[in-house]
């Protein structure tokens, strides 16, 4: 199973368990166990959690593949423009040097 497959599992889980908390709460509230006002606040403070877990997760995987691509020194696009506009001036310079072209 790859990380993305992973995580991919891990959100549809969160999702799946959000809607049964809802429901919970939904089944409580009709059998007059909490008032709408009590379960409408839970399933505000649950919805919270699940989001702040979930950015939780996002920076832990950001910081992870961040951390993973500096280990194993991929170029990344400002390495490869920077690199390329050396290239660039180093041929210009060049050229100087070399003269017209016949």
């Amino acid at each position: 199973m790859s990380v993305f497959d992973m995580i991919r599992s891990a959100m549809l889980a969160g999702l799946g368990m959000q809607e049964k908390v809802k429901e919970f709460i939904d089944d409580l509230v009709k059998k007059g166990e909490l008032s709408e006002t009590q379960g409408a606040k839970l399933v505000k403070e649950w919805s919270e959690k699940a989001e702040k877990s979930t950015e939780d997760l996002t920076k832990s995987l950001n910081e992870a593949v961040t951390g993973a691509v500096d280990k194993i020194r991929i170029s990344t696009k400002e390495d490869l423009d920077k690199l390329s506009a050396k290239v660039d001036e180093l041929a210009a310079r060049l050229s100087k040097f070399e003269g017209p072209k016949e």
